[in-house]
């Protein structure tokens, strides 16, 4: 996070100042096989969260940005974990009539992950009772995303937006399942605090 702002500020010192931006996301998430349970996220259980992100535009043309996103993210798997992420995401947006726009994002950072059910020691503490152990584990993330944008303000500065992400959660469990895949829905809103003016 503390280089992402960096960035931001050098690039704010450029004879070009980049367009910045703002996400606020609310998410829905299923393990499942890569790309294997897009209809499931709208029809079964909900595993909610959320996420917000601070995004630039590294180069912006008429009909194409190349941009980078730093995200925290939260979601809930009940009965299995609660997750805490903090990733990056490299994409590319592709600008279409009437405000539209679609994307293609990879990406990977790091998750703390802890588990939802109660874990106890399998020995006694003093008092002959069971200890109660809270499970934390540090583990990397990967991340495959598409998503498409339609603005929402007379000015385009402000986007709703939906995400399909595919999310590689590892080592999970590392002795039978190194990788945890997760199929992740986001729809959110991104807000732009800059625009792309030359000094």
């Amino acid at each position: 996070m503390l280089l992402f702002l960096c960035l931001l500020g050098s690039a704010s010192a450029q004879h070009v100042r980049r367009e910045k931006y703002l996400i606020t996301t609310f998410t829905n998430a299923h393990t499942a096989k890569p790309f294997g349970s897009f209809a499931s996220l709208f029809t079964k259980e909900v595993h909610p969260g959320f996420e917000f992100a601070a995004g630039i535009n590294w180069k912006t043309r008429a009909k194409h940005d190349w941009f980078q996103e730093v995200r925290f993210g939260y979601f809930y798997h009940r009965w299995v974990e609660h997750s805490f992420a903090l990733y990056t995401e490299f994409g590319y947006r592709y600008k279409l009539p009437a405000h539209f726009e679609i994307e293609a994002r990879l990406g990977g950072g790091y998750t703390r992950v802890i588990v939802a059910n109660e874990v106890f020691s399998d020995g006694y503490d003093k008092d002959r009772q069971y200890t109660k152990i809270t499970l934390g584990k540090n583990q990397a993330i990967i991340t495959t995303s598409f998503a498409a944008s339609k603005s929402i303000s007379k000015t385009n500065d402000t986007k709703v937006f939906f995400q399909y992400q595919q999310r590689i959660q590892t080592p999970f469990v590392q002795s039978y399942i190194p990788l945890l895949p997760y199929n992740m829905a986001m729809l959110g809103l991104r807000i732009r605090l800059h625009s792309q003016t030359k000094k």
